[in-house]
């Protein structure tokens, strides 16, 4: 293996460097979803690190997806904010999955720029478990901040995007597809740290 410089030491012991297909230990919670977590390095969200979920429309199974990993931060204590949901959440589905709904937080600002700088704020503060959000269109330079955010709130953020930013390059340390289906859930992974792109991972029957 190629000796590292010295200088890229406190990058490693941090897992901010990538070194091909290993990385230094990442924490991460399940998603509540054994099949999909054995795909990921670690065995589920990085926490601390930001990660795009990209749909092909909306009501693809976006919160379904999450709702076993919510379910399971709120009954921990931890707090959870929904930040411009384009649909209101229907409380009585969360509470019938195990969500607190006292733990959840759901905002709707106005514009894409407010709900931009409320998931920065949101991350940043260390009061939320996870943060999730629809924020429209976002530069790189705004992800950038966005995952500075999560490691210094030490949170799990998560962004929802359109389909069409797959092509965008991003700091977040996982990015994944919703591929859209009839009833299961079918997730593509596009990037992962430390781990395989390209797998695939689909809801038992």
């Amino acid at each position: 293996m190629t000796q590292l410089p010295e200088s890229l030491a406190p990058l490693l012991a941090r897992a901010q460097l990538w070194q091909g297909r290993t990385q230094a230990s990442v924490r991460t919670q399940s998603t509540g979803h054994k099949g999909l977590d054995d795909l990921l390095p670690g065995g589920g969200w990085p926490v601390g690190s930001l990660s795009e979920v990209f749909i092909p429309r909306l009501g693809c199974g976006e919160l379904q997806l999450v709702l076993p990993w919510l379910a399971r931060l709120t009954q921990a204590g931890g707090r959870v904010a929904l930040l411009r949901p384009p649909l209101l959440p229907y409380a009585p589905a969360l509470a019938q999955s195990g969500v607190i709904l006292s733990r959840l937080l759901v905002v709707k600002p106005e514009t894409e720029d407010a709900a931009r700088w409320a998931c920065e704020q949101t991350l940043r503060s260390g009061g939320f478990s996870a943060v999730l959000c629809w924020p429209g269109k976002i530069t790189a330079q705004e992800l950038r901040k966005l995952q500075l955010a999560a490691e210094a709130g030490d949170a799990s953020g998560v962004l929802y995007r359109d389909l069409s930013a797959v092509a965008q390059a991003s700091p977040a340390a996982l990015r994944l597809e919703i591929v859209d289906g009839p009833d299961r859930l079918k997730v593509t992974i596009h990037k992962c740290r430390g781990g395989q792109a390209g797998r695939q991972w689909l809801q038992a029957a």
